[in-house]
């Protein structure tokens, strides 16, 4: 691991060498986006690098509100069509024009196999083109927030696709590659110069790009540092200029330093367990024969062995806000009221286990990533170590995402620990990605222990087409009250954004953590 991060500094140092220009910004993350390929895994980090070389038909401003992307107009021309006016001399980055015919290409390939990204599109019955700039979306059901949708859906050359035997997305799950992993050919404000994945990635201004570039940035030099110290005393150095995200225990640091500073707010991600509820027998447990979490009682029992108080006070160290809902404030359709967790009470977990056939407890291995979210590795620790005071041994198994992801999202688990912001800012993405039954078109994609309640189904379909907010809201009540009596999930919290930032340097940071470089001026 030592090895690693020298490599990983050495790397920095390089590239501080040679990127010492004025209009260079030099990004640190704790991981690294995991393809170039804009449909390959439907994770924020992922999609907010590669949506600086990708765009999307609709965009978002800084407060979140949606803008004109590569579409300049849209509108339903009936309760189940919407037709888009698409932008009219785009080029993407090889010269090749912009035409109805790529965003036609582009929402069929996000249905293919290996894609990531099926749940935006799953409602889909046809994309048509109506002519070379105009595209009509038709959906099994009217569908009132598809414009929300579409601001995650990027866009790619249906000609470079299939010259470069790219047409269907890298699939993350079983390590297939292709050119699109490795190299872009987007319309976004920026084009992909080098990629080292692991290492670096590189990307310069687009000069031939059609909107508007409000920062002074040349170049964008992005590189993964794993060791939180390392991370922190590059920025502290001046050898990057921008970390995402800073250690918490450093944050005060960082704030009281001379060159940099720290920009913390809420974010929209809420943080929580899952539990392979479908296998008859989970494929790693000393349980034999039967699925412990299939019982209620059981999954009852872990919620409230969680002291859900604690991790806030030691591991997180006061940056974050327990949560009851799988979503969080700033999220539409969220209801206070609703937001009143189980109590915490090893006690009456104990009994749980024992009126459930486990008096003794369970031992069980539980996935988790240790360079994804904050503190992510170290929240699992903790409720490990709770669940060891009601009987229960945790396996636990801390990975890089590189390796995690891929093992979760083949439902290779039972018993994971995942984050999840809400791409449309809205309640309805996390009831069809996360609550809904698994189904082959996309809803249900990231349920993966197949928790299902099919009135909570029902009501997600009638969430995404009713237009009435009253009545919307109370759908939304409704599906969550199930999910929450059935246990389906177990949620933790909503963490809070640390960015640190170089005091030569201004960026936008928006609630749902993304950064784009379009908005990062370095200060002459």
């Amino acid at each position: 691991m030592k090895i690693k991060t020298y490599l990983l500094a050495a790397a920095v140092l390089c590239a501080a060498a040679a990127g010492a220009q004025a209009q260079t910004v030099r990004i640190a993350n704790q991981g690294d986006a995991l393809s170039m390929d804009p449909h390959s895994l439907n994770e924020s980090l992922q999609l907010d690098v590669n949506n600086n070389v990708y765009d999307t038909l609709v965009q978002r401003n800084k407060d979140l509100s949606l803008a004109p992307g590569l579409a300049t107009a849209w509108k339903q021309t009936s309760p189940t069509v919407w037709r888009f006016e698409l932008r009219k001399g785009v080029l993407f980055h090889d010269g090749t024009p912009f035409t109805a015919d790529d965003v036609v290409f582009s929402m069929a390939r996000t249905q293919a196999d290996g894609s990531d990204m099926k749940s935006y599109t799953n409602d889909f019955k046809s994309v048509r083109k109506v002519d070379s700039h105009t595209v009509e979306i038709e959906t099994n059901k009217p569908f009132p927030i598809l414009p929300d949708q579409m601001a995650r859906v990027m866009i790619m050359s249906k000609k470079w696709c299939e010259d470069n035997q790219a047409t269907r997305p890298v699939d993350r799950r079983k390590g297939i590659e292709n050119a699109a992993s490795f190299r872009a050919n987007g319309t976004g404000p920026f084009r992909l110069r080098e990629r080292q994945p692991g290492v670096r990635t590189v990307f310069v201004r687009n000069g031939n790009y059609w909107g508007k570039i409000e920062g002074n940035v040349q170049e964008v030099i992005f590189t993964p540092i794993g060791n939180d110290a390392t991370r922190v005393a590059a920025l502290l150095s001046g050898e990057i200029d921008v970390m995402e995200p800073v250690p918490l225990q450093d944050v005060e640091r960082v704030g009281a330093s001379a060159n940099a500073r720290v920009m913390t707010a809420p974010e929209l991600r809420t943080i929580f367990l899952g539990m392979d509820q479908k296998r008859d027998e989970l494929l790693y447990s000393s349980v034999k024969g039967k699925n412990p979490f299939k019982d209620k009682r059981v999954r009852q029992a872990f919620y409230q062995s969680i002291d859900i108080e604690g991790i806030k006070r030691t591991v997180m160290r006061g940056a974050s806000v327990p949560t009851a809902l799988m979503i969080g404030a700033g999220v539409n359709g969220y209801q206070p009221d609703m937001n009143k967790r189980l109590p915490f009470d090893a006690d009456a977990a104990k009994k749980l286990l024992a009126d459930a056939g486990y008096p003794n407890g369970f031992e069980v291995s539980m996935n988790c990533p240790n360079d994804r979210y904050v503190n992510d590795s170290r929240i699992c620790q903790a409720v490990a170590a709770n669940l060891s005071r009601i009987g229960v041994k945790i396996n636990l198994a801390a990975e890089t995402k590189g390796t995690y992801f891929p093992k979760i999202l083949r439902r290779d688990t039972s018993f994971y620990l995942l984050g999840w912001t809400p791409s449309t800012n809205d309640a309805h993405d996390m009831l069809n990605a996360i609550v809904s039954c698994v189904d082959d078109k996309g809803a249900g994609q990231f349920n993966l222990g197949a928790y299902c309640n099919p009135k909570v189904d029902e009501l997600t379909r009638q969430i995404q087409s009713e237009t009435d907010k009253t009545k919307r809201n109370a759908m939304i009540r409704e599906a969550f009250q199930l999910h929450m009596d059935d246990i389906g999930h177990l949620p933790l919290h909503q963490q809070a954004l640390a960015w640190g930032v170089s005091k030569k340097v201004d960026v936008v940071q928006r609630a749902d953590n993304n950064m784009s470089f379009k908005w990062i001026t370095v200060k002459k």
